[in-house]
């Protein structure tokens, strides 16, 4: 179990992953760092309050309630009040800040943990729960973060949002570590991107499901929501894997700028895809050219959709070796 930074030792470290202004601290560097809060409802004694622009109220009228509660600094984009005695970090990109000095809290739990994120329109939620259950047949203890919920270990919480804010994302992460969970499945959503909710984070793979119409009231057309998931791939560090879904008209654009693709695809050659494949209501049966070999694979879901996201998951764990394997084996 890790043991609380300072704010000094936790402001130093933050500012490394992201611009930070930081007054002289004095006396007040050794406080003890106990949280990051984005709410200053959630503000408990020893916590530093990140103060975000909200659509309606900026996050920056909530510093006195903050205070009161027992926050030991405050972050935000603009100075501070004359009256303000407490440390005042000027943050250029608050939500940065946020995801910067979670991170520092936790001590970067996602160098700990193969975290593997899928991210596209459909097909999240089942992309997580087969990766899960390939992580717990290999005798992993695992985690999944997702729109039905959160799971770490064998504990199951409900889920307030699909991809949860900076602080929470890096606490459940830190429980995970705790817990000696070797990997973590998480939805990523075009969301939680373009807030920054996963800045700072890493992935050991990234899958691309798809790209339909969807989220426009927020994103205002397709390139900008496309612009958002592509943001999770150009995070990737240089060894992790990207999966991507060449039969999307977008996926061929991912493919040609991550580090290291590995393509899938029912519909054209692609490094994953069927050499035979029967859809049944009874699920999927088929043999899969993959660059480590052959695989024979069967399933009890049913469809296309499904194929798809097997292939994405497949995808997800493979590599482009010099020589690819040829031995058969069965998923």
């Amino acid at each position: 179990m890790r043991s609380s930074p300072s704010l000094g030792t936790l402001l130093e470290a933050a500012g490394r992953l992201t611009p930070l202004q930081v007054p002289q601290l004095g006396d007040a560097g050794a406080a003890t760092v106990t949280a990051v809060a984005y709410d200053s409802r959630q503000v408990t004694p020893g916590a530093v309050f990140v103060a975000l622009a909200g659509s309606e109220r900026d996050g920056a009228a909530y510093v006195p309630q903050a205070l009161e509660r027992g926050a030991v600094a405050v972050v935000a984009a603009l100075p501070a009040p004359a009256d303000v005695a407490t440390p005042w970090i000027v943050a250029p990109q608050p939500r940065r800040a946020l995801a910067a000095c979670a991170v520092a809290l936790h001590g970067h739990p996602s160098d700990h943990v193969l975290l593997v994120g899928v991210t596209g329109t459909n097909g999240k939620t089942t992309s997580t729960y087969l990766l899960e259950g390939i992580f717990r047949a290999a005798g992993w203890r695992s985690g999944r973060i997702g729109t039905i919920g959160y799971r770490i270990a064998d504990q199951e919480r409900s889920a307030a949002r699909t991809t949860p804010e900076a602080p929470d994302l890096q606490r459940l992460l830190r429980e995970m570590v705790d817990l000696e969970c070797k990997a973590c499945a998480i939805e990523v959503s075009s969301h939680a991107l373009d807030l920054e909710r996963v800045a700072f984070t890493r992935f050991g793979a990234a899958i691309f499901t798809n790209l339909t119409r969807d989220h426009l009231d927020y994103h205002g057309d397709m390139e900008n929501y496309f612009a958002a998931k592509r943001r999770l791939f150009e995070m990737l560090p240089p060894e992790a894997t990207a999966a991507v879904n060449l039969d999307d008209p977008r996926g061929e654009r991912l493919a040609l700028m991550a580090a290291r693709p590995v393509t899938y695809a029912l519909a054209r050659p692609a490094d994953v895809c069927p050499l035979s494949l029967s859809l049944s209501l009874d699920g999927i049966d088929a043999e899969i050219q993959t660059p480590a070999g052959t695989l024979r694979l069967r399933t009890r879901l049913p469809g296309r959709p499904n194929a798809y996201n097997v292939l994405g998951v497949v995808s997800s764990g493979m590599s482009r070796p010099t020589h690819a394997a040829t031995t058969p084996s069965t998923l």
